[in-house]
C-alpha cells in the first residue's frame, strides 16, 4: 500500500489535514496524529535513528521493545557552532485510547554541540519502550530542535533507573519554555508489549 493511498484514506477519515507545503515527515506525523497530540508544527527533515543490528526507527514502523532496548544512534546534518536538543516521548501513556498521563518522556538531551550527541547535557537518560500489556500500539516520537543559544536547563534529571516524574511531560510546553520553535527534524516508530517489558520495569523499580 503506497503512502499516497494511506494518506488519502486518512484524509477521507478526517484524521489529517495535509497542506501542499508539508514535508514528508510532517505528512506521516499528521497521518498518525503525532500532530496534534505532541506537536502543533512538524519538522522539515527526517531524523535518522538506528538501533542495534541496523534496525531503523522510521515513518511509524512497528518495532518491538526488545529491538529498541538500547540507546540508538541518531544522525542529522548539523551546523558548526550550533547547539541542539534531542527529545524522545510517548504520547500514549498508558494507552493511546486513554492517555491520562500523556506524555511519558524517554530521553532528553540538551546543549548538543553540532552532531556530537555524546557531548550533550543528558537531562533524562535513555529508556526504551515499555508499553503495558494489552494497551496496543504506542507511538514513540523523536524530535530534534535547533537551540537559539547554549541554554541553562532547570529540568529535573532522570537516570535510566528512574520512572517517577517522566510522566505528564509536555513537548509543547517545553518548546515554549526554552523558545525552541518548530523541530528541525524528527521521526517515530510504534511498539506494543513484548517479553522484554517486565525486565525494563524491573530496571526502573516498578
Amino acid at each position: 500500500m503506497t503512502f499516497k493511498y494511506i494518506l488519502a484514506l486518512s484524509l477521507i477519515g478526517g484524521l489529517a489535514i495535509v497542506n501542499a507545503g508539508d514535508s514528508e515527515i510532517t505528512k506521516f506525523m499528521k497521518h498518525l496524529e503525532v500532530i496534534p497530540d505532541v506537536l502543533d508544527e512538524g519538522p522539515k527533515h527526517f531524523l535518522k535513528i538506528t538501533y542495534d543490528n541496523g534496525i531503523l526507527a522510521d515513518k511509524g514502523v512497528e518495532l518491538t521493545p526488545t529491538q529498541v532496548k538500547n540507546q540508538p544512534k541518531v544522525e542529522w546534518d548539523a551546523e558548526a557552532g550550533t547547539y541542539y536538543t534531542l527529545l524522545m516521548t510517548d504520547p500514549d501513556a498508558p494507552s493511546r485510547k486513554d492517555p491520562v498521563i500523556r506524555e511519558w518522556h524517554h530521553w532528553l538531551v540538551g546543549n548538543i554541540p553540532g552532531d556530537q550527541l555524546n557531548k550533550g547535557e543528558v537531562l533524562t537518560a535513555y529508556v526504551g519502550s515499555g508499553p503495558p500489556k494489552d494497551t496496543g500500539l504506542h507511538r514513540y516520537v523523536f524530535l530534534l530542535f535547533k537551540q537559539p543559544k547554549k541554554l541553562e536547563f532547570d529540568e529535573k534529571r532522570f537516570s535510566d533507573k528512574e520512572a517517577a516524574g517522566r510522566e505528564k511531560f509536555s513537548t509543547k510546553n517545553f518548546i515554549k519554555k526554552y523558545n525552541l520553535g518548530a523541530p528541525l527534524a524528527g521521526n517515530f516508530y510504534q511498539a506494543q508489549y513484548d517479553d522484554y517489558v517486565p525486565l525494563l520495569y524491573k530496571q526502573l523499580g516498578l
